[in-house]
């Protein structure tokens, strides 16, 4: 099974956007573009849900079959390790191998030193085809990454083996995924991950590193672009290095995480993988739950009322809600506008406080992060949510698919 070049991860929170997502997908790739689907959801999103993994493949399969799309399109088991694969198993078919937390646990003397001993060919200057300047590799530095890394892939081994038990080989997409972690990898970090898991048998068909810069949620990138895109362009190379060196599946590819909305950086992404003729995984994960809530504000109402009730729920919550997010959540609590103030606001104040235009003078980045993490608070609302989900679908599915076209596919794509 293989990925196309081209896909999006589409996280869908309550699993009642996949029509408004697919639409948008559709609407791309009537442009010449071909993007497969990826619907996402993680172990924690579905305990805060009470949602199982089966919903969201009912809810691709339903999607996919209602609009005639012909296309690859996947279902992700979002961020699994060992403790949480198994109940995914069944009706996922791309599984994003989370083992971030397993960065810098202890290896032992003898799996480094093999390590080292197998890396005599990469010693010295490395040259990388399209970097200007040659990797300079020490034992010094493959030590520290071997100490660094080498638990970290063993577990995504761990992980893979279970799954190629479980499902068959061949029959899933491998990503593995490092994002979550405070310290970037860095490009020849990036390559001897890559070894390692090659080493192990993992064919990794995508990662998702931990590039320079804060990827906050649902907001724009922020970080010095100069260095992000010389970052990316030598990931980039230097996984097309990696597929000739060690043998890793040809259509391995980047997956940019908390990737919605990262508007600053879509340029410099678009450049550089059109350049080198390489693809992209692109994870938009809440940015759907952020529109439903928008659109909820724009039907005003009963509706606008529910959307004033859920940033009241999470206004007073807010370490709670942002804890299991801490790596990718930077809200300033002085900027958060008071349960009062936004009791009073309008429909299109709410909606243009939350909805991401950058430059919009209404627009509040702090606002809009602290309602990405609060989904937990709707689905605490139950039947109340779900049923206003249902009564103003159509404006809602407008404003999904709006979001993903035109702020997300069009800027990545050039349409």
């Amino acid at each position: 099974m293989k990925p196309e070049k081209f896909s999006i991860g589409t996280g869908d929170r309550f699993s009642h956007q996949g029509e408004a997502q697919l639409r948008a997908i559709l609407k791309a790739n009537s442009k010449g573009v071909n993007i497969s689907p990826v619907w996402n959801k993680s172990n924690r999103e579905h305990v805060y849900v009470n949602s199982k993994p089966e919903d969201v493949r009912k809810e691709a399969d339903s999607a996919v079959q209602n609009l005639n799309f012909t296309g690859k399109y996947f279902v992700d088991a979002d961020h699994i390790n060992l403790d949480t694969v198994g109940p995914f198993v069944a009706s996922a078919d791309f599984f994003t191998l989370d083992v971030a937390s397993f960065i810098g646990k202890g290896s032992s003397d003898d799996e480094v030193n093999e390590f080292l001993s197998s890396c005599e060919k990469q010693l010295g200057e490395l040259n990388i085809p399209g970097m200007k300047e040659p990797l300079r590799v020490t034992e010094d530095l493959l030590r520290n990454i071997a100490r660094k890394f080498l638990a970290a892939t063993r577990q995504a081994a761990d992980i893979y083996n279970y799954l190629k038990t479980e499902k068959g080989e061949g029959n899933f997409i491998t990503e593995v995924s490092m994002d979550e972690v405070e310290s970037p990898q860095t490009p020849v970090e990036m390559l001897f991950i890559l070894k390692m898991l090659a080493d192990k048998g993992v064919p990794a068909q995508t990662i998702a590193p931990k590039f320079t810069g804060r990827f906050n949620k649902g907001v724009d990138y922020v970080g010095d672009l100069v260095q992000f895109e010389k970052e990316f362009e030598e990931d980039v190379l230097v996984i097309d290095f990696a597929i000739k060196e060690f043998g890793l599946p040809e259509e391995l590819k980047l997956s940019v995480h908390s990737g919605s909305d990262k508007f600053s950086i879509y340029p410099i992404m678009s450049k550089i993988i059109n350049k080198h003729d390489k693809g992209l995984h692109l994870k938009t994960a809440g940015t759907t739950w952020l529109e439903e809530v928008i659109g909820l504000a724009v039907a005003g109402g009963e509706a606008l009322a529910l959307a004033k009730k859920i940033y009241a729920g999470s206004y007073n919550r807010k370490d709670e809600l942002c804890a299991p997010y801490a790596d990718v959540i930077d809200i300033d609590a002085t900027k958060l506008p008071s349960v009062e103030e936004v009791n009073k606001w309008s429909g299109k104040k709410f909606a243009d406080t939350l909805r991401h235009i950058p430059g919009h003078p209404d627009y509040n980045s702090n606002f809009r992060q602290l309602i990405h993490v609060a989904y937990k608070v709707a689905a605490e609302l139950g039947n109340e949510y779900t049923d206003a989900l249902k009564q103003y679908a159509d404006i809602i599915g407008s404003c999904v698919e709006e979001n993903i076209y035109d702020r997300h596919l069009k800027r990545l794509f050039n349409l």
